[in-house]
């Protein structure tokens, strides 16, 4: 059933995603592992598209919030190169960002989610202009923050992209895709690793199984579905739990995504649209892992590793409602049987997600095209994390031993 290969010391790893796929349904996945700087898992199954057609070694696979890890890795790279810091005002760089009270937001505020600029359904109105990357980086440069920055953090869940994209295109004087390729893609070596997939490279793409790739606010699904929700927000509100910043900030309008059309993969839309290979997504938290350092390339340093990967806020978000323990652009991970508390990457809607855990010297990563999720990933990835994890514990007891 899976294509690839694995090492003996992570066969459960592999044994997770065989189980994870499905097999009367059409729909695939990829995972990825590194261990101690080593590949040790690479593995891919099922299918890629509704006809049937099977996943590749090269298919790229839509990851939603997956991406924005990605995009903060970006940005430290560049911080790493002195071209920016996290105590920086964002106006510093992005003069145009300078009104309605954000003259004082920091970088590391933007990192964190602390800027107040969640509420997207303030800036946009209808999904088409989403597709409009210029249009979306002036609509958050001109918006007014929901509370003061500093104050609270609530997951920027559609605004981060714009928001770290366009600060990095201030920096850089440079095209997001480009910074993208020269400072990570390329350095890395990776082999599938977009923002905004190219005409020339739609052939490696999965398409989600799910609804065809549509996806519309909860209030407008039917069923067993509809009834969980309604029952569980009915309960939340009963605690004090308010879901209108969720609304505001996940589904911003009432009109449905279709996530597969071809004009929406192609658009740049960095906190939901990255297509990524498992194997990319894992090479870039292998580094970070490795103290900045993969193969040969040093990307950051040990001290920046440090600094990112450092909990600043352990309060419960507004938007998703947990404690999300946010670090630099990162949340904590989650794993089914495996202590998490060193461990931070991001994970997205639909069950996608890459992680790193610099003390087990870990990172994993998924690629899914089927089945569902939350806005913060599925427990698709929480069994393959735990699986993975406990794989690296065993081994390190052997090599102690030995």
């Amino acid at each position: 059933m899976l294509d690839g290969h694995v090492h003996p010391d992570f066969a459960d790893v592999a044994s997770v995603l065989i189980r994870q796929i499905p097999d009367r349904e059409m729909g695939g996945a990829a995972v990825c592992v590194y261990h101690r700087g080593e590949k040790v898992v690479d593995i891919w199954g099922g299918s890629k598209d509704r006809e049937g057609n099977a996943w590749l070694e090269d298919t790229v696979a839509p990851s939603f919030s997956t991406t924005k890890g990605v995009l903060s890795t970006l940005l430290h790279v560049l911080v790493e190169n002195g071209l920016a810091r996290y105590e920086d005002h964002v106006a510093e760089h992005w003069p145009q960002f300078a009104v309605n009270g954000k003259e004082t937001i920091t970088i590391r505020q933007l990192l964190c989610h602390e800027a107040g600029l969640y509420r997207a359904s303030e800036m946009m109105q209808t999904p088409s202009e989403m597709l409009d990357w210029d249009h979306m980086k002036s609509q958050v440069a001109a918006a007014e923050p929901c509370h003061a920055p500093g104050d609270a953090h609530g997951y920027h869940a559609l605004t981060y992209g714009w928001l770290i994209g366009g600060l990095i295109e201030a920096i850089t004087d440079k095209p997001l895709q480009r910074v993208l390729l020269e400072e990570l893609a390329e350095p890395l070596g990776l082999d599938g690793c977009f923002i905004g997939l190219p005409h020339n490279e739609i052939y490696r793409r999965a398409k989600l199984i799910t609804d065809d790739g549509v996806v519309g606010p909860p209030e407008t699904s039917h069923g067993l579905t509809a009834d969980i929700r309604r029952w569980a927000v009915r309960g939340l509100q009963q605690l004090g739990i308010d879901f209108a910043e969720s609304s505001s900030a996940l589904f911003p309008f009432r009109d449905t995504v279709d996530w597969n059309d071809e004009e929406t993969v192609q658009a740049v839309i960095p906190a939901a649209n990255g297509q990524f290979t498992a194997r990319s997504l894992a090479r870039v938290y292998a580094m970070i892992a490795g103290g900045g350092k993969l193969d040969d390339v040093q990307l950051l340093s040990s001290e920046r590793v440090q600094m990112l990967s450092r909990i600043q806020s352990k309060r419960r978000d507004r938007v998703l409602h947990l404690p999300m323990h946010w670090r630099l652009g990162y949340h904590r991970a989650f794993a089914i049987g495996a202590s998490t508390r060193d461990a931070f990457g991001h994970y997205g809607f639909g069950g996608s997600g890459a992680l790193c855990d610099p003390k087990r010297q870990l990172a994993v990563a998924m690629t899914v095209n089927s089945g569902a999720g939350s806005p913060t990933g599925g427990s698709r990835i929480g069994w393959i994390a735990g699986a993975a994890m406990r794989a690296a514990e065993r081994a390190a007891r052997r090599r102690r031993k030995d």
